[in-house]
This record gives structure tokens, C-alpha cells and sequence, in this order.
């Protein structure tokens, strides 16, 4: 087949099969192994390009036997990282490669930056491969899963890539049943147990998890399904999944069918629902947008999707939509048409849809609307002064045309008097309709008779010939000024439909520009149905949500002339229109009288403005909640990140003074030294910590009180200094005496110097000092800590300053991640900031600044710090 040969070489393409995974340790790794086993014990080439197996002795004991391609070294931030070796991999060229963890980010250095990349090369090289992803990888559901989990996902793959595999297999696992693997110690190290199963791995997030891996996979299948009756020319419906499909037509009916479809497909654990509406090709379907708006939004509230296809055969788009989304149930409303209209006008759209369904169930729904409409008019409605004038130009028009032609009997014959007056029938259509067209054809016909047919002055025809014309004059008299209504019925139609046109879309381009949807609403509202006011009103206390008017729009003078206006017309009273918007407001527009045409494009602005006003309504309650989120998220974080660096020190210090104590051993004075520092070293470690998280707690719950005092930097800087854990670590100071002293509080700037000159020194250079300058300009002072460390990349410049992130850093003994988010607030507190830069040269620079002290003297006495914004964790420590 084309797809499976490498484009531009000719050979084939290799296959690509998934393992993938709801939930990590379910097994995909076992399973790919296993599979391996199975391959190369029916003798095929298979080798294991890369494995993970995180210490899983099981998984680690299905590698015997399997030839494993040894991986490549790269040096990346002084650290030494193993990789896949792709070009290995490719010059062994097996038939078939063993590929862990498809999502992985590559250590730069290599070909490409991602491992599905190497894979797609592997593929391309004809080599099958067999790997393995996690759902939570997904590109598609990274957003789910971090609103489930609390834990965004940096790795992800594009759904495309797994979804091209020839085949994908599902690892499942009850969330139970892999509790209790992790409990046994066969997924995670013991040390690491508690916090994965109150975290990350509880049964409600491994649920959650698992529903959607099985619906992403169950998506996958579909699409296959759909693929092979595409292929096989199969147009007969499948009942794999119960699909019901509602067709909507604008009209009042549409809630009722909507809610009976939704029960219909919620009778069957997974149905879908879908609404369809089916609009004209030419666009100019009487529906109303309002109410099809207000209809869409019920669809996808009760979970469905809302469809619009085209078609002017409604029975066949309906029956080819619901073929193509492989449907088995339709539901359709009983026609509103009477008794009277469904004799003259054949059967309705509901039974010819019955006749020609074959498989799919066609449920006819009634409700109070059955039989109630009316019989279609006979021409267009026009206002009532172009009614009359039609009427009256019905006997008019043709008595002109006889007066003047009978003055031109003799040299104008009975074939141009019969077009004459066939135009005069189309002019009359024009004007008032079909309805007057058939009065004029009719008196033209009488008047043709009696006064140009021989013989004339009679009403009886001489010649069957003139019978004839005079017969196909009245026909062709009707067909042609019912054309000619049509097209004029048509032609305002669209007319109509284009201004509608032009109105939605400057109302919706106006929301999408405009800052505030609800505000812009109204106002376009107001301007483009000419209203002097619109105000949106509550339903229960008459409480007014949101309004503009004529005076708050227009210019002072503009305004005066508008009251003016009215004040010389107090004749012409406004008039208040009201639409309801949604369950809890209405829309009150004062001014014109709307005509019914303006009422309908009205009913699609209030649809618009209740969605506006549930959106406002969601974002303030999202408001509400978001700190409570971001307090859960701080406490899980503080939870994950602590629990090791909180039992480390203390582990150390009690297992310290435990020795000290035993009479079992007798150490030596320099061993009993060396348990003493321990034990000093661990408490140090574990008061500083405390220090940082109590100091956090009060800054973030605004109960920090500062002590604003004079503060020289010069001699800050060496009592921070001998606040580290190596006092004697290359720090060198330069112009600190020349800068005038800072407003500050003297031992939070310590705390802050300490945090920021600590994080210099982790990640400097070895043998290159930490260079601490200072500068004074415009009341400000400005302190840079300056390291030659790999530096920071500008998309990571925010995520060290919030709590519990070590950048790139695994080693869990240098603490919970909070001395720079510690600083920036304590630096915020005292006025100042705390920003990253480059430094030249390669490095990273910390400019700490605060404001220079004032030179009149201080109040005295404590300066409440006011609350600091609340930081935003987002992942736990890796």
C-alpha cells in the first residue's frame, strides 16, 4: 500500500505499535517486553534501543535475552545524561526496535529534541517499532489532566503520532489493583510510596485517568471503523454505539425534542448526542438564528455537539448526515402545519424522512405546536400601503393600458397589445404581490376580450385561435408574476439576510476586540436597532446588571439635540421592548417600535448576551475560587516537597544523638566530633527551612510586619554572609560603600542577600567567585548577584521564582525550592523587586532592587507589610 512505503525511497515504511498506559505502572513496559519475547522466539531480529525500568526487578529480569543497543553519554549542565543511541540503533538495523517512553524530551546535543522524533526516523528507515506512552502524555489532555491532577505534564507527544500507529494496545489497571502494586514496592521505591498514593496516584485521579484513556482509545477505534466502511463502501449503519441524532428547525418546538433525544441517548451508557440543523444552499432559510443560538447552547449543555449542514432536499441531508455519523436514532417534531396545509402541500419532511430512513430509527415526537401552523401565503407580505396600492393598481393599471392602446387600434396588433399587457401584470406584481397580479391578469384578461379580440365590444371570441392565445396569455400572465413575486420575495430576503449578516458579524467582532463582552453587547445592541436605551435587567429584584443609553454614548451636544427632538415630537412615546436572556435577566431596550424581522435578530443578540453574562458570572466565581485552588495546590506542594527535606535533617540528627547515647559503642573524640556537627548541621538545616516556610506563610496571609530602617548594604552583606552554610564561600563585593543606604528591613534584606547569593553559589562555575555590585539611580538602589552558571532560559525566568521548583535541579538535599520565591516577596514587601538577567559572558544575574532611604527621618515604629499576591506552584519538585 502508498502509506506504508517512506516517501521519495521507495521501501517500506515501518510499522509503529503503542503500548499505551492510563496511568504510570500499569505495565506498558512489561507488556513491550513481553511481546519482544514473543517476536524473537518466533525468530525475529529484535533489539532493545531503550528501556527504562526504574528499578523494577520484574521488568528488569524480561530483559534476559534481548540484545540491548548500549545508549550515548552527553554532558548537559555539568551533569553526565544517558540517551538512546539513534545512530546505533540505525546501523544495526533490526527488524524490529524496543523504543521506552515515546514522550521524552532528548538532552540537546542530539539530532532532535524529542523521542518520537527518532522514532519517526526509525520508522522512515523501514525499522518496526514498539513503545510505549502514558495517557497523561497526550498533547490533547495535558490541560484535563493538570486540572485533575494538579500536575501539568512538560513531556507530551501530538496526538498525530500515536494516532498514525498501526496498532495501539490499552495497559489497564483498576486503580485498586495498582495501589496495591505500588504499596508492594513493585512501581516506586519505598521512600517514595506515601507520597505517590496521597497525591498523584488516589483513586479518584487514577478514575479519572482511566476514563480517559479508554475514551481517547475508543475514539481511535471509531475513526478505524469509519476508515474500513469508507474503503469497503459500506453504507449500511453499524449499531456499535447508540448515536442519536435530533433535527432542528429553529421553530419553539426544538427544546422539547432536544431534551427527548438527550433521554433517549442517555438510556444507553456512552450514546451521543447530536443536533443537526439543515439550512438552505442559498442561505436564506427563515430560521431563527436566536432561537437556533438559544437551542445550541441546551445541546452543549447537556453534552451534545451542534451540527449545521447544508442542503435543500432536508430528508436526504438529514438521512446523509446521520449515515455519515453512523447513527441509529433520529428524532424529528410532528409538522406544524394543519390539516388544510398538509392536504395541498403533500406529505411533510418528517414522513418522506420515514419512508426513506431503511435502518435508522426515526422517532416522530409530538408536542403543543403539532398542527398549529398556518397556510403559507399566497404572495409576499409587503406593508400595508403597498397592499392597497397593489390592489388599487390591479383594476388600474389594465384600464390605463386600454384607454391609451384603443387610441392605437389600427396600427398596433393583438400580439403587441397581449405583451403590453403582460407587462403591465409584471409591474403590478412587483408592486403589491402575487395576490394583485392575479387581480390584474384576470381584469387584463376581461379587458383584452372585450376590447381587442374580435369581435370587439363582445364578449365572445370569434376565432379559436385568439381562444387559444387568450387562454395562454391568463397562463402565462400568472406564471410569470409569480416568478417575478418570487424573485422580489427572494431578493429582499436576501437583502435582509445580509444585513442580519453584517450586524452579527460586527456584533461578534466587536465582543472579540472589546476588553468587556457584556458592555460591547449592549452597545451595539442599542446602535443597531436605533434605541435610546438598553439595560439589562435581573428577573427577581428588577436589579440593573448592565446598561447604556443614547447620553452615555453621544457627545454632550448631540444628546441636547436628541432631547430636543423628542421634547418637540411628545406625541411619539418610546416603546420598551423586552427579550428574556437566559433563566435570571431580561433585555430592555426603550425607543422605536421593532418590526417582527428585527424581533428574530434580536432573539440571537440576547443569546449572545446571555452567553456574555454567564461567561462574567463564571469568571467572577472562578475568581472566588482561584484562591482556594491556589491554596489546595501550596498545600499539596508543600506536602510533596517537604516530606523528604523535613525527614532528612531531622532523620540525620536523631540518628546522631542516638549514637552519642548508645552504650553499646565508644566513639572516639573525633568521631564523636564528627556526630556532633552532623547532628548541629542537620538542626541548622532544619531551623532554616522552618524559617522559610513560616516567613512564607505570613507574607503570602499579609501578616508580615516590617521595621523600615536605614540599611546600609555594606554592612548587610557580611552578616548574610555569615549566615551560609560555608561562610568562607568566594564572595566578592564590589562599589557597596559608594551607594547610599536603602529603606529596608534589616534582617529580611539578610534573609533575601542569603537566599540569592546561596542560589549563586549552587549552580557557579567552580573556582569562580560570586560577584555582588551595586548601583544608585533615580531614588533607587540596584544590587546584582552575578554568577558564571549555565544560566536560565528566558521561558524558565518565572518558574524559579515560584515555591517548591528546583530548576533542573534533582538533588533533594539542597532544600524545598523556596529561597527565591522567599526573596522576590520579601524584596515586593519592602517596595523593591527581585528580577532574573543575563549575565555577559554566559551566567545568570539576580538584580535586587529597593528604594534608596529618604533623607528626612523615618516615623517610628512597624510597618504592617501589605498581602502579597499569592504564588502559583504548579508542580510538585522533580
Amino acid at each position: 500500500m502508498a502509506r506504508d512505503l517512506t516517501p521519495g525511497t521507495g521501501h517500506r515504511r515501518g510499522r509503529l505499535r503503542v503500548y499505551l498506559g492510563s496511568a504510570p505502572g500499569v505495565g506498558k513496559t512489561y507488556r513491550m517486553l513481553d511481546e519482544a519475547r514473543r517476536r524473537q522466539d518466533r525468530g525475529a531480529d529484535v533489539v532493545v534501543g531503550w528501556i527504562e525500568c526504574h528499578g523494577r526487578r520484574h521488568t528488569e529480569a524480561m530483559l534476559d535475552g534481548l540484545e540491548v543497543v548500549p545508549g550515548v553519554h552527553r554532558a548537559y549542565r555539568d551533569t553526565d545524561f544517558e540517551e538512546m543511541d539513534l545512530d546505533a540503533v540505525l546501523a544495526r538495523r533490526p527488524a524490529v526496535a524496543l523504543v521506552d517512553e515515546l514522550a521524552h524530551t532528548n538532552v540537546p546535543g542530539g539530532r532532535h529534541g524529542k523521542r518520537w522524533q527518532d522514532v519517526e526516523e526509525l520508522l522512515d528507515a523501514g525499522i518496526d517499532v514498539i513503545t510505549t506512552v502514558n495517557i497523561q502524555h497526550l498533547e490533547s489532555l495535558n490541560d484535563v489532566v493538570r486540572k485533575i491532577t494538579g500536575i501539568p505534564q512538560r513531556e507530551t507527544v501530538p496526538d498525530e503520532v500515536v494516532r498514525r500507529s498501526d496498532q495501539i494496545e490499552l495497559v489497564d489497571m483498576a486503580p485498586q489493583a495498582l495501589r496495591r502494586r505500588m504499596a508492594h514496592g513493585n512501581v516506586y521505591k519505598a521512600e517514595k510510596v506515601d507520597a505517590a498514593l496521597s497525591h498523584y496516584f488516589r483513586v479518584g485521579n487514577l478514575t479519572a485517568l482511566r476514563e480517559l484513556a479508554l475514551l481517547w482509545v475508543a475514539g481511535r477505534v471509531d475513526e478505524g471503523l469509519r476508515d474500513y466502511r469508507a474503503s469497503h463502501n459500506i453504507d449500511r449503519v453499524w449499531e456499535t454505539r447508540e448515536r442519536v441524532v435530533v433535527a432542528l428547525t429553529g421553530g419553539p418546538e426544538g427544546e422539547t425534542l432536544i431534551r427527548r433525544a438527550a433521554r433517549i441517548a442517555d438510556r444507553t451508557a456512552g450514546g451521543d448526542l447530536l443536533a443537526v440543523h439543515v439550512t438552505r444552499s442559498d442561505g436564506l432559510a427563515g430560521a431563527s438564528s436566536g432561537a437556533l443560538a438559544q437551542q445550541r447552547q441546551l445541546v452543549e449543555s447537556l453534552g451534545g455537539s451542534y451540527h449545521v449542514v447544508v442542503g435543500d432536499d432536508i430528508p436526504t441531508s438529514l438521512l446523509a448526515f446521520a449515515r455519515a455519523h453512523d447513527a441509529t436514532q433520529l428524532v424529528l417534531g410532528t409538522s406544524r402545519r394543519g390539516r388544510t396545509a398538509r392536504f395541498l402541500t403533500g406529505p411533510g419532511i418528517g414522513e418522506t424522512t420515514v419512508d426513506a430512513s431503511e435502518d435508522i430509527d426515526v422517532h416522530m415526537v409530538t408536542h403543543e405546536f403539532t398542527g398549529r401552523g398556518r397556510l403559507p401565503a399566497l404572495g409576499r407580505r409587503h406593508s400595508r400601503r403597498r397592499t392597497v396600492a397593489g390592489f388599487l393598481a390591479g383594476p388600474i393599471v389594465p384600464s390605463l393600458l386600454t384607454l391609451v392602446l384603443s387610441q392605437f387600434h389600427d396600427t398596433v396588433n393583438l400580439t403587441t397589445d397581449a405583451l403590453i399587457f403582460q407587462l403591465g401584470v409584471v409591474v403590478v406584481a412587483l408592486l403589491g404581490g402575487a395576490t394583485s397580479a392575479l387581480l390584474a391578469s384576470l381584469v387584463a384578461s376581461v379587458l383584452l376580450n372585450y376590447f381587442f379580440i374580435p369581435p370587439v365590444h363582445a364578449f365572445t371570441i370569434g376565432e379559436t385561435n385568439n381562444i387559444i392565445a387568450l387562454v395562454v396569455f391568463a397562463a402565462v400572465a400568472l406564471t410569470v408574476s409569480t416568478v417575478v413575486d418570487h424573485a422580489s420575495r427572494l431578493t429582499a430576503r436576501a437583502a435582509r439576510a445580509t444585513a442580519e449578516a453584517e450586524t452579527l458579524s460586527t456584533l461578534a467582532g466587536s465582543v472579540l476586540r472589546g476588553a468587556d463582552a457584556l458592555p460591547a453587547l449592549l452597545e451595539k445592541s442599542r446602535t443597531a436597532f436605533g434605541m435610546s436605551s438598553v439595560a439589562l435587567l435581573g428577573r427577581t429584584g428588577g436589579e440593573v446588571l448592565a446598561s447604556c443609553d443614547t447620553a452615555a454614548a453621544e457627545p454632550k451636544d448631540a444628546a441636547d439635540g436628541d432631547r430636543a427632538a423628542r421634547a418637540a415630537a411628545p406625541d411619539r412615546d418610546p416603546v420598551t421592548t423586552e427579550v428574556p436572556v437566559g433563566a435570571d435577566a431580561v433585555l430592555v431596550l426603550t425607543g422605536r417600535r421593532l418590526p417582527a424581522a428585527d424581533q428574530r435578530v434580536l432573539t440571537a443578540f440576547a443569546a449572545h448576551v446571555a452567553a456574555a453574562l454567564e461567561r462574567d458570572r463564571l469568571a467572577v466565581v472562578a475568581a472566588e475560587v482561584e484562591p482556594i485552588k491556589a491554596a489546595d495546590r501550596m498545600r499539596t506542594a508543600l506536602l510533596a516537597a517537604v516530606s523528604h527535606d523535613l525527614r532528612t535533617p531531622l532523620a540525620a540528627a536523631l540518628a546522631s544523638v542516638g549514637s552519642l547515647r548508645s552504650p553499646d559503642v565508644e566513639f572516639s573524640p573525633e568521631d564523636q566530633a564528627e556526630l556532633l556537627a552532623t547532628a548541629d548541621e542537620s538542626l541548622v538545616r532544619l531551623t532554616r527551612l522552618v524559617d522559610n516556610l513560616l516567613d512564607m506563610s505570613r507574607l503570602q496571609a499579609g501578616a508580615l510586619t516590617l521595621h523600615l530602617a536605614e540599611t546600609h548594604l555594606d554592612e548587610i552583606l557580611p552578616r548574610a554572609l555569615d549566615s551560609l552554610a560555608d561562610p568562607y564561600a568566594p564572595v566578592q563585593p564590589l562599589d557597596l560603600e559608594t551607594v547610599p543606604p536603602v529603606l529596608a528591613d534589616p534582617p529580611l534584606l539578610e534573609r533575601v542577600l542569603a537566599n540569592v547569593i546561596t542560589n549563586a553559589l549552587r549552580y557557579n562555575a567552580p573556582g569562580a567567585p560570586v560577584l555582588v555590585a551595586a548601583s544608585h539611580h533615580a531614588g533607587r538602589v540596584e544590587l546584582r548577584v552575578i554568577d558564571r552558571g549555565p544560566g536560565i532560559a528566558p521561558e524558565d525566568r518565572d518558574r524559579v521564582f515560584l515555591p517548591f521548583q528546583r530548576l533542573g535541579d534533582t538533588d533533594n538535599t539542597t532544600g524545598v525550592g523556596l529561597g527565591l520565591a522567599l526573596s522576590r516577596g520579601l524584596a515586593e514587601a519592602m517596595d523593591g523587586s527581585l528580577e532574573v538577567e543575563d549575565t555577559p559572558g554566559g551566567g545568570t544575574t539576580m538584580l535586587l532592587t529597593l528604594p534608596a532611604a529618604p533623607t528626612r527621618p523615618l516615623p517610628a515604629g512597624p510597618v504592617p507589610a501589605g498581602p502579597v499576591p499569592a504564588q502559583h506552584p504548579g508542580e510538585a519538585p522533580v
